[in-house]
């Protein structure tokens, strides 16, 4: 059987997208099942506008992540998404992109977030419109989530909602105190597997999950 391993995340976290090497060979690994849990960290009241102190923050913050995990933050993202007037810092739709793939091809979420992330962090996109995230889907092939991302309904925001509420119910629970983290098997025998696991060699990933 399987292990089911959690991945609670947030897709405009800048850690979670320097966590996606590592991610992507845990995923690989034969014997594990990846869940990805979206806690909207930085949705609803958690959103915010871009100023010019958080965008210097969060640009310092992302040289740290591109030194420990390689992962590329591009002057393309710099301006178009940290320092362009008007641009909100909100999680919120890309969360119910990524939900719109849940509900229709499941097995794609993965691939769906990495390309969200690619599009902001190296091409310099805006994934905070839902058109721009349409064009992400369509271009992953995913005709029928992308044309529910460009004009959101009741059902998909619920949808979404719940999935953020569970994930969060998993943090609480689990005792994380942020993303990226990873809870390895289910119900009362859930474990959290340190953040740096993350950051380091696949080796001591396994052996978190085998510890």
């Amino acid at each position: 059987m399987d292990t089911p391993v959690t991945y609670l995340f947030d897709p405009l976290c800048g850690w979670c997208y320097g966590a996606v090497p590592v991610l992507e060979q845990l995923a690989a690994m034969p014997g594990i099942a990846l869940k990805l849990a979206p806690t909207g960290l930085f949705s609803g009241e958690n959103a915010r506008p871009m100023d010019a102190e958080f965008a210097a923050y969060a640009w310092s913050n992302d040289q740290r992540i591109a030194r420990l995990s390689g992962q590329s933050f591009s002057e393309a993202y710099r301006r178009n998404c940290l320092l362009t007037v008007g641009v909100r810092f909100d999680s919120g739709p890309a969360t119910l992109a990524l939900t719109a793939v849940v509900l229709s091809a499941p097995a794609h979420e993965p691939e769906a977030l990495k390309a969200i992330q690619t599009s902001r962090y190296v091409d310099g996109c805006n994934v905070t419109d839902f058109l721009v995230l349409s064009g992400i889907l369509h271009g992953l092939g995913l005709n029928e989530a992308a044309e529910r991302i460009a004009a959101p309904d009741i059902n998909l925001l619920a949808a979404s909602d719940a999935r953020i509420a569970d994930a969060r119910a998993d943090m609480r629970r689990s005792r994380a105190e942020g993303v990226p983290a990873l809870l390895v098997g289910e119900g009362q025998h859930r474990r959290l597997i340190r953040a740096s696991t993350l950051f380091g060699s696949p080796d001591a990933l396994i052996a978190g999950l085998q510890a």
